[in-house]
């Protein structure tokens, strides 16, 4: 974690978190108080490195990166509570759901906020935390291959016999 020393720059009180009173001082900054410029200790504000190489202020919450976080995922028919870090990705949660059901990561579609999420988002830059939920769903294309597949085993565009009696 590298901790860089912080400088207010506010001129009378307006709405990004001065205390009001002028200066550009960090005088009025109380031990561990909470503005909206981060995670303050005593006028430093903490900083992260980021997966992607930025640099951004430390998150208020307990939660750090490369902890491990509950997500539940949901099929049509069940749900499995899945243990993954932060960090990883919606390609590393398919590789881990593809052992507990059995669908390979190419045939999983993962949505997250109603949305498809792609194999190298992470977790933790797209928003899930602890306890979220996301959705698994079968991608059609790859289910209806599959059942013309189990029909008879021949390949689209075959004709089939037809039987007199």
């Amino acid at each position: 974690m590298i901790k860089l020393r912080s400088k207010r720059f506010c001129k009378g009180s307006f709405k990004l978190g001065c205390n009001g009173g002028g200066g550009g001082n960090t005088t009025n900054v109380k031990g561990n108080e909470k503005g909206s410029y981060g995670v303050i200790n005593n006028g430093e504000i903490k900083w992260e490195l980021r997966p992607g190489g930025m640099l951004v202020q430390k998150r208020e919450s307990g939660e750090s990166v490369g902890e491990l976080i509950k997500v539940r995922v949901s099929t049509v028919s069940q749900w499995h509570d899945i243990s993954i870090e932060a960090t990883s990705t919606f390609g590393e949660l398919k590789m881990v759901l593809s052992l507990v059901t059995s669908l390979e990561p190419k045939e999983q579609r993962l949505l997250f906020k109603g949305k498809e999420r792609d194999n190298s988002e992470h977790l933790h830059m797209v928003g899930v935390r602890d306890r979220d939920k996301v959705l698994l769903l079968e991608d059609p294309a790859i289910k209806e291959r599959k059942l013309h597949g189990l029909a008879g085993g021949q390949p689209i565009g075959t004709p089939c016999r037809t039987i007199r009696v």
